[in-house]
C-alpha cells in the first residue's frame, strides 16, 4: 500500500452508513468539516433489525427537524410489553414524544442518509475497510474497492462499522462480553390475525416469540428456540417459525409471505475504550446488547450526537483535543447500563420453569404499583433519564438532559429549545428580563416561564452549565 496515493480530501472518516454512522456524518457536515462516510454494503439495504426509537432519539431527530418525517413511517406505542403481564408504560415521559416509534431500521437510515447528503457528506458505498494506521497527525485508512485498493488520510476516524468492526479489529481493541442467545430466528411476514396488545411478546418452556408492527401491513417476528444451536447462515424453516411462535401465544396468527428471514446471534460486549487517540468508535463497535428493550440502535444513535459536536469542535480549533476524551466519559458508562438494563429483561425473559415464570410475572405486576419504579424503568429504557456526570460544585442542572422549553415569542425565532437546536450549536437560555452579549457559536435565547435559571445547553441537548441570580 505504500505505493498508493493517500486521498486527503476528508477531514474526518466515518467507518459505516448505519444509523450511527450516518447521523454523526450529517452532523458534522452541518458544522462545515469534510466528512466521508465508508460503507462496504454497495447498495443500500431494504431489510433492518432494529426497529424501536425511543424518545430521547426521537428528541435528537426533533433537534435536527426529523421527527415528524421519522414518526410518519411507522406506529407510535406508549406501551412496551416485555413478558407475560409485564409492561413499560411510556405515556408519562416528560417529553415531546411520550413512546417508542416502531419503524423499520432502513426508514430510519433513509431519512438521515438524505440529511447527511444535502448537507455535504460524500458517502462512498463499496468501499471495504482493510487497514488502519494513525500517528501524532492523523489517520490512515486502507480500502478495497472494485476499482482496486486505495488510501484515504484524514484528521481522525470513527469506527460506526458494527459489531464486525474493521476499525475495532485493526486498533487491536479487545470487545470482552459474551454470548446470551445463538440462532435467534428473524422474518417479516403478513399475518391472518393481528395480535392483541402489540408490540407482542410470550415466552414458555421451548422459547420466545416477539411480534411488531411496521404500520403497512408487515409484521417483524423475532423468535428463540431453547436448544437451537444453528448457525447465522442457515435458512429459517418457516413452519419451525410458526412451531415457535404457536408454542409461546397459542397460535400462528396465520404467519405467512415471508419477504425476508435471517437468524442471528446475541452477544453482551463493550470495549474498554471507546477512544484510541485519532480514532473513536460508536454504536455496535463499541458496545452491543441484547434486542430486550430495543435499546441497542438508540444507544448508536446518542454515541453520534455526544460525539458529532465534539469532534467538530476540535476540527474547527474551537477546543482542544481533550475535549474528545469526554466522549468515553460520558458515553461508556451510558453503555455499561444499557447492557446491564437489556441483559436483566432478557434474562427474566428466558426463565424456563413454570414456578420461575409464574414468580417473574408476580413481581412484575407488584412493580407497576410502585410509581418510582415504574417511572425509573420509563425514563431509563426511553433514553430520556440518562445524564451525563457533571465535575464537583457543578449546579446540579449540569450534565442533564435539557427538557424541551418553550421559549419568548419573537418574530421569527424558535418557539421552543429543540427547534433552537436545529442550528448545530450551544444554546443560551436567558431568564426573562435578563440579557447577555452576543458569544461566537453561541444561539441566545429567552426562556418563556418565570424561571430564573440560566442554561447553556451543548448541541446534543445537555446542559452544559447552568447558574442562578446572584442572591438566588
Amino acid at each position: 500500500m505504500s505505493s498508493v496515493t493517500a486521498d486527503t480530501s476528508a477531514e474526518a472518516l466515518v467507518v459505516g452508513a448505519g444509523p450511527t454512522g450516518l447521523l454523526l456524518a450529517g452532523d458534522l457536515a452541518a458544522a462545515g468539516v469534510r466528512v466521508a462516510v465508508l460503507e462496504r454494503r454497495a447498495a443500500e439495504s431494504n431489510l433492518t433489525r432494529a426497529f424501536a426509537v425511543h424518545a430521547r432519539s426521537l428528541e435528537v431527530f426533533d433537534a435536527r427537524g426529523l421527527a415528524e418525517e421519522l414518526l410518519a413511517t411507522g406506529t407510535f406505542q406508549d406501551r412496551v410489553r416485555l413478558f407475560g403481564r409485564s409492561r413499560i408504560d411510556l405515556s408519562d415521559l416528560p417529553s415531546r414524544f411520550p413512546g417508542v416509534l416502531l419503524t423499520p431500521q432502513y426508514e430510519t437510515e433513509r431519512i438521515l442518509e438524505e440529511r447527511a447528503l444535502k448537507l455535504g457528506a460524500d458517502i462512498r458505498r463499496g468501499t471495504e475497510v482493510t487497514g488502519l494506521r494513525q500517528d501524532t497527525d492523523g489517520v490512515d485508512v486502507d480500502v478495497r474497492t472494485d476499482s482496486g485498493v486505495g488510501r484515504l488520510r484524514a484528521a481522525y476516524a470513527v469506527g460506526a462499522d458494527g459489531v464486525h468492526s474493521a476499525v475495532r479489529k485493526a486498533l487491536g481493541m479487545p470487545f470482552p462480553g459474551r454470548g446470551v442467545l445463538r440462532s435467534v430466528m428473524l422474518a417479516d411476514v403478513r399475518l391472518d390475525t393481528e395480535p392483541t396488545g402489540l408490540p407482542a411478546f410470550e415466552s414458555g418452556a421451548g422459547g420466545f416469540a416477539f411480534l411488531v408492527p411496521f404500520g403497512d401491513g408487515w409484521y417483524r417476528v423475532i423468535a428463540w428456540e431453547q436448544g437451537s444451536r444453528l448457525p447465522s447462515d442457515a435458512p429459517v424453516d418457516m413452519d419451525n417459525l410458526r412451531s415457535v411462535t404457536r408454542a409461546a401465544f397459542g397460535t400462528d396468527f396465520g404467519m405467512r409471505d415471508p419477504r425476508w428471514t435471517s437468524r442471528f446471534h446475541s452477544d453482551e460486549r463493550q470495549v474498554p475504550h471507546y477512544r484510541d487517540r485519532r480514532v473513536l468508535l460508536a454504536g455496535d463497535a463499541a458496545h452491543v446488547h441484547s434486542p430486550a428493550g430495543g435499546m441497542g440502535m438508540n444507544a448508536g444513535l446518542q454515541d453520534a450526537a455526544n460525539l458529532g459536536w465534539k469532534l467538530a469542535a476540535v476540527l474547527r480549533g474551537r477546543a482542544g483535543d481533550a475535549l474528545l476524551d469526554s466522549y468515553h466519559d460520558e458515553r461508556h458508562p451510558v453503555g455499561r447500563l444499557v447492557l446491564r438494563l437489556s441483559g436483566a429483561i432478557v434474562r427474566a425473559a428466558l426463565i424456563t420453569s413454570p414456578v420461575g415464570r409464574g414468580l417473574r410475572d408476580a413481581v412484575a405486576v407488584g412493580l407497576r404499583g410502585v410509581p418510582f419504579a415504574t417511572r425509573k424503568g420509563a425514563l431509563l429504557v426511553s433514553g430520556i433519564g440518562i445524564d451525563y456526570p457533571a465535575p464537583p460544585g457543578a449546579h446540579p442542572l449540569t450534565g442533564r438532559r435539557a427538557p424541551d422549553l418553550p421559549l419568548a415569542e419573537t418574530a421569527d425565532g424558535p418557539s421552543r429549545l429543540y427547534e433552537a437546536l436545529r442550528g448545530g450549536t450551544h444554546v443560551r437560555v436567558l431568564p426573562r428580563g435578563v440579557s447577555a452579549a452576543p458569544e461566537p457559536g453561541v444561539t441566545t435565547v429567552t426562556r418563556a416561564d418565570a424561571r430564573p435559571t440560566t442554561l447553556l445547553v451543548r448541541p446534543d441537548g445537555h446542559v452544559g452549565e447552568a447558574s442562578e441570580p446572584a442572591g438566588g
